[in-house]
């Protein structure tokens, strides 16, 4: 499927959507360090993505007819420091909102649909008229704002098309959804806002792919048959309690049948690795100590038996200075970048060439591999239903 990744960062997004079968027409990134660690990662003859085609661009200055026609897809993560909860969300008023320009290609190279990622930051209360405003653009992206109409009215155009019988031009029909990582197999606790839409001729019947990992199966394999502490050889006597909470709750212990695949934790993610002070170190890229970490509150670290705490980019303080792991001495330090990939789901073969502070905030910034994986798949399975019970239907006819 051919799909154009905008706000491409690290490529963790077009990483597993790669691995859903989308084949990238390009990468656009306005970042020169994001766009020289894909390049590198090219030049090393990483098998994952080939000769991808990246070009370091403002993306308002694209134009979309140079890339080529038949593009199917438009993928990507539109800066989120607008509706970040760490940042000053401005929303409308902040000039990092993208969203207009991501609206802007799905007009003009009018895809079969898109998938767009976001910060939960964007279903706050205080931005549900502009969330909604994004919605309706992206749901009729040729209903475009005259002269030097203020968003409002804008809205106001779009809503009384939305709500009209009669609709022309080219039209999507968008849901989105409020999405943990953790649920999909990810070691994180994670929450991200999806978008997708569907060009409205296709008559697509899509939703969201089920969560098929959850805690309450990660409960069950720790409290009741203890599968979790044997897989990774943990004695009875150095394994943790029954939380207070768990115990006043037995029904989160209960049904392992019906639970689904249990939440991956941290040590999931990096029980192979050693410590990142050792000698062994030197055989795994990207896996250097770097000193300094303490807990103050809010900066308690992540569990070693959970999943890991949000990776965060840092862009509003020290980057990585949340991204701690406590370990089962106590002692408390920070991830290794290669620790925080894991964390990602990026492939150890994928590399990071920048300093730690700006790989910490490209991987800080990517949308989790695996989790693009799992709805770049379902999308792209139905859209291959879809388009081929047409292509029948059409000969029948």
């Amino acid at each position: 499927m051919r799909s154009l990744e905008m706000f491409s960062g690290a490529g963790g997004m077009a990483l597993g959507l790669h691995q859903a079968g989308f084949e990238p027409v390009a990468l656009l990134e306005w970042d020169k360090d994001s766009c020289e660690n894909i390049r590198a990662n090219i030049e090393n003859g990483f098998s994952g993505i080939g000769n991808w085609n990246v070009i370091q661009t403002d993306v308002r200055n694209v134009k979309y007819s140079e890339l080529g026609k038949d593009i199917q897809f438009i993928t990507g993560g539109p800066p989120c420091q607008p509706f970040s909860l760490g940042g000053k969300h401005q929303a409308h008023s902040d000039t990092r909102d993208m969203f207009p320009e991501a609206v802007r290609a799905v007009r003009e190279l009018r895809p079969q649909g898109f998938i767009f990622e976001n910060v939960k930051g964007l279903l706050r209360n205080s931005f549900s008229s502009y969330f909604n405003y994004i919605l309706l653009q992206l749901s009729h992206p040729e209903v475009i704002a005259e002269g030097d109409m203020i968003w409002t009215d804008h809205l106001k155009l779009l809503e009384e098309c939305h709500t009209s019988r009669v609709h022309t031009g080219l039209e999507y029909n968008v849901v989105f959804r409020l999405v943990n990582a953790a649920d999909y197999g990810v070691p994180q606790i994670r929450h991200r806002v999806v978008i997708v839409g569907f060009r409205s001729d296709l008559n697509a019947k899509w939703s969201f792919p089920e969560p098929t990992y959850t805690k309450e199966a990660l409960l069950y394999s720790k409290y009741s048959d203890g599968s979790y502490w044997e897989e990774h050889g943990i004695a009875k006597k150095n394994r943790p309690p029954i939380p207070a909470s768990t115990k006043s709750n037995t029904a989160q212990i209960v049904a392992p049948l019906l639970l689904g695949k249990r939440w991956r934790t941290v040590r999931d993610a990096i029980k192979d690795l050693p410590d990142p002070q050792s000698s062994e170190a030197e055989n795994y890229a990207n896996h250097e100590f770097r000193g300094g970490a303490r807990a103050y509150v809010g900066h308690s670290g992540s569990i070693l038996d959970e999943p890991s705490k949000t990776i965060k980019a840092g862009v509003h303080g020290v980057p990585g200075g949340e991204n701690m792991l406590a370990l089962d001495d106590g002692r408390l330090r920070y991830y290794s970048v290669r620790e925080s990939a894991r964390i990602q789901t990026f492939p150890d073969t994928y590399r990071f060439h920048g300093s730690w502070t700006e790989n910490m905030r490209q991987i800080g910034n990517a949308v989790p591999v695996r989790l693009a994986t799992m709805i770049g798949r379902s999308v792209s399975e139905h859209i291959e239903r879809t388009v081929t019970a047409k292509c029948q239907k059409t000969k029948l006819s």
